[in-house]
Parts: C-alpha cells; structure tokens; sequence
C-alpha cells in the first residue's frame, strides 16, 4: 500500500495510491494519516479498505509528508563507505547518529529554501525507515516487524555549519526545508529487501548520485535495533538511513553546492520521486 498526503499546509487530506496508479481519497474513512494509522492496526484498517469505492484524486496538487505526528526524524551519518571515503573520514565502527528538526519537514516537491548567508548547502538522497510499533531493546533479527514502510528522504545538509561551526552536526542538517520527505510512504509488505533498492539523485539534470541501500554499512535490522537501545522508537518515528556517494561536498576536482534556481529530482526504486527547486532565503516560501 502506498499512502500519502495531498493539499495546502494546514489543510492536508489523506490519500492512497492503488495498484494502478491512480490517487484515491481516503479523508471518508479517516481524517488523516498519522503515526496511530502506521501501527499494525491502523495498517489493517486500511488494508480492509476497497480503494476502488474510493474518490478519484485527478489533480492532488501539493504532495505533503506521508503522515503527521512524526516525534523523531532520526539521521544515519556516513553510512556508505564510498561516502565516508569522498567525505575523508573513516568508515564508522558503529553507526553515526544526528538528529533532524521536525521545523525541517517538507512535502517532497515544496521549495527547498537556502537559509541565510549559506554557501554550502549540499543533497543527499537516503531511504527512510518508519516505525509502526514502538521499539526498545529490540533484537536484530525481530527489527524489522517494527517498520511500517519505508519513504524517500533528501537529508539536505548546509556543510560548513555542519562540520565547521563546532558542535555537533545537527546544527548543519535541521535547517528549514532540509527534511523533504515523500511523495509515499510504501508499507514493509511491499519492500520485501529494503536492502536491495537502487537510488539515484539529480541536480540540474546531471546524475550525481546513483547507489543502491545494498552497500550500507549498517543494514535497516541492525539500525532500528541499534537505535532502539539508545531511544524508544515511537509509532510515526523517521529513520534516514545514510546516502550513497556524489554529494556535492565530495565532487571531484572541487566541491560545488546548491544555489538559488537549481533544481534536484531523486528517488528510490519502488518508492517514488522528488522533484525542488532551490530558493534564496525568503521565510514567506518556509511559512506559506
């Protein structure tokens, strides 16, 4: 099942795609989706749903974040080798976590905005992990009965508040609009390998990323596992799972980064695309 979100800020309404394609309101059965629709009994509900008696949506207009309610958006940090290995540091002995801002959540197609005085705003295509049950302690090999879906995620960084401002590096990636997530959450049932998904990023029209979530360092299972010995993971709950090689950070001979009138399209096989265009500051584009 593919759920997802369409309308203005505020005014979201909840839909799904089915098996043709086709985007069918959901807002007669429920009001919207959100982290309680993601545990396995709201998943059911809408499983028992006939999608076919459900309202066309021939124009969805706005794409919103897949589910509200999100408590964590949780970041893995160089979690492809060849990506540590571009951004000169080692590959980690255990996984690299960071956090993301809720303020930096976006619908996968609304402008991506450069915060001010940023000269180094950077992409990253990452597979997203959603928790539908809440887990603590959990074992590797029972991680993955604690994933709703999985989702597409540009974990947008700004490089030089992430590693040259001191600190941690979360001050680098919770930037407003850095967080586009979408345009579906795909439920579990449907990535039966969630390590066997290619995934490739644009900017301008030029491919500068093209990896597969089979060369993570730390797989899905071992993360939320992972994971859940530090938190409890809540239904709702974001996981961003770490990016293949060609950040601009990394480009060759020399690094170059976003800037105001670029665009970027990525995706995820199976999980659908992204599609932004860059801005210069302007809070009207981050509170509209």
């Amino acid at each position: 099942m593919k759920l997802m979100r369409y309308g203005a800020k505020g005014a979201e309404k909840p839909a799904a795609v089915d098996a043709q394609g086709v985007v069918r309101d959901l807002s007669g059965e429920l009001v919207d989706i959100t982290a309680h629709s993601l545990t396995p009994h709201g998943l059911q509900r809408l499983r028992e749903i006939n999608l076919a008696s459900l309202p066309v949506v021939a124009n969805p207009g706005r794409i919103a974040v897949p589910w509200s309610g999100m408590q964590k958006f949780i970041c893995v940090g160089l979690n492809y080798a060849d990506h540590a290995a571009e951004s000169n540091l080692p590959v980690p002995a255990e996984p690299v976590l960071f956090t993301k801002q809720i303020s930096a959540l976006m619908g996968p197609n609304d402008p991506v905005v450069i915060p001010q005085g940023s000269v180094k705003t950077d992409w990253e295509v990452e597979l997203g992990v959603v928790i539908g049950t809440k887990a603590r302690y959990v074992s590797e090999a029972d991680a993955l009965k604690f994933v709703a879906g999985y989702c597409v995620v540009n974990d947008l960084s700004e490089r030089e508040y992430q590693i040259e401002r001191g600190g941690t590096w979360d001050k680098g990636k919770g930037c407003d609009t850095f967080g586009p997530v979408g345009p579906w959450m795909v439920t579990a049932d449907e990535v039966p390998d969630p390590q066997a998904l290619s995934m490739w990023l644009e900017v301008n029209g030029k491919k500068v990323q093209n990896g597969s979530t089979r060369t993570m360092v730390f797989g899905v299972a071992h993360l939320v596992s992972y994971i859940s010995r530090f938190m409890t993971l809540m239904p709702g709950d974001l996981i961003s799972t770490g990016t293949p090689p060609g950040v601009g950070m990394g480009q060759k001979p020399s690094a170059w980064y976003l800037k105001a009138g670029d665009t970027m399209r990525l995706g995820i096989e199976g999980l659908g695309e992204q599609d932004q265009r860059v801005f210069a500051w302007d809070p009207a584009l981050i509170d509209n």
